[in-house]
């Protein structure tokens, strides 16, 4: 066996942890992300020519899981996560690529880093007989993507928080299609309100003695680490065909897509520039404009996904880069107002034939601001959602309905509920200790 990786909190680097004891805990004893000690290097010339998805990911992920009782199964993970693709193809407009990430079970790029977790956690030995409770806090896309993957997995369980009245009307029906072993709140909140709830449960020593607690967005590991993969391949795609560095536009939120592609760059392969593209909330936009960092309360947007006013992978992000004037000349940020991403998403599906969700939209956005700036370099888009799962916002604006995937369409026909509750940390800890255990 190959020597073990650590890994580190981001808040205190001597709080360690192997990958396995990282990925079952979720959050850090001290309140911080886990991290590794360093960042393994690769070079493209260790990947195969012509590697499907889950080969790419095995072989990017291989040092991580070193020394690990998880590596052994690391290729039947990959196969087991990453059975649908990820197709980087020519945009309608600006000369640019897209990468759709939306062509999982959910439609949405969560269901790539969900799933993989799922092999994860389900292939971990527990002495605790109990199951294990996966808590999720969920802007959009993510509980139901954790949900799909977890979904009738022996000793797992799964409790959803979602801000009530802020996702999509199709994203609320997929979060409450579930039930048995997966469970949604609705919170009369902010999604900040539902992340900070997770986080209190997390490092609620009282709670997880009672109840078995682990976590599913995007800072855990094993939620982070699998979206790594599609950016090596596509980067490893453009390299091998173009001879060429892959620059992406990414729509962010909680950080955690764009994180994987920073890391992706920084162990050593084929990435360029890297621009996230926001919407009205701009913690991230102001800090790269040179603010102080503050995170702030989230506002509504048509692009709900990403309505996060402090973005929990700041912290790996700063990790990442510890010195500040190091970190704002790795990346810039654009923040996209609501009548930005109207008019991108309009003007783009009647123009060009390219309909994009509203999260997509505001890198279309951004796009046409880097060419109107005179800037005509190759850009790559990254649609992180299916458009059909945002009907409400797209189809008054074309005038026409959008066609649902067969796979949103099975969720969409089931029964949903979910059970509404205020903001408040005892409430969800109630929830917790009277959640069905009897699988």
């Amino acid at each position: 066996m190959s020597r073990p990786m650590v890994f580190h909190s981001t808040r205190d680097a001597t709080v360690s942890a192997g990958l396995s004891q990282a990925i079952a805990a979720g959050l850090a004893p001290d309140g911080g992300l886990y991290v590794p000690a360093a960042l393994p290097r690769q070079h493209p010339a260790d990947f195969a020519a012509g590697a499907d998805l889950a080969e790419t990911a095995c072989q990017l992920l291989q040092p991580f899981f070193a020394g690990d009782p998880l590596e052994v199964e690391l290729p039947a993970i990959c196969r087991e996560a990453f059975t649908f693709q990820a197709p980087l193809r020519t945009l309608g407009f600006g000369e640019a690529q897209v990468l759709e990430l939306f062509h999982g079970p959910t439609a949405a790029f969560k269901d790539f880093g969900a799933r993989f977790l799922a092999a994860c956690l389900r292939r971990l030995p527990r002495a605790d007989a109990r199951p294990l409770t996966i808590l999720v806090a969920t802007s959009g896309d993510t509980g139901a993507a954790v949900g799909a993957a977890f979904d009738g997995l022996p000793g797992l369980q799964v409790m959803i928080l979602y801000p009530d009245g802020k996702v999509s009307p199709r994203q609320a029906h997929q979060l409450g299609s579930f039930g048995g072993n997966v469970q949604a709140l609705k919170v009369t909140g902010r999604f900040d309100d539902c992340q900070r709830m997770v986080k209190a449960a997390l490092n609620d020593g009282r709670l997880q003695a009672d109840v078995p607690l682990s976590s599913a967005n995007s800072i855990s590991l094993g939620r982070l680490l699998p979206q790594m993969a599609y950016y090596a391949q596509a980067c490893l795609q453009e390299w091998q065909r173009e001879g060429r560095l892959l620059n992406l536009i990414i729509p962010t939120g909680n950080l955690g897509n764009a994180l994987a592609a920073t890391w992706v760059r920084a162990m050593g392969l084929p990435i360029g520039e890297i621009v996230l593209s926001c919407n009205a909330n701009r913690t991230l936009p102001d800090y790269f404009d040179g603010q102080d960092y503050r995170p702030r309360e989230a506002v509504a947007t048509l692009a709900n996904a990403m309505d996060v006013g402090a973005p929990s992978n700041f912290e790996r992000l700063r990790w990442t880069f510890p010195e500040e004037e190091l970190l704002r000349r790795h990346l810039r940020a654009f923040s996209i107002d609501d009548a930005d991403i109207m008019t991108s998403l309009k003007r783009h599906a009647l123009d060009d034939g390219e309909l994009l969700c509203p999260h997509t939209s505001t890198a279309a956005a951004v796009l046409d601001r880097l060419r109107q700036a005179a800037d005509h370099r190759p850009w790559t888009l990254v649609a992180t959602a299916h458009p059909a799962k945002f009907e409400t916002v797209i189809e008054p604006l074309i005038s026409r309905p959008v066609a649902v995937p067969p796979a949103l369409q099975t969720m969409l026909d089931r029964p949903a509920r979910a059970r509404s509750i205020p903001p408040s940390d005892s409430m969800l800890a109630a929830c917790l200790r009277a959640f069905p255990s009897d699988q």
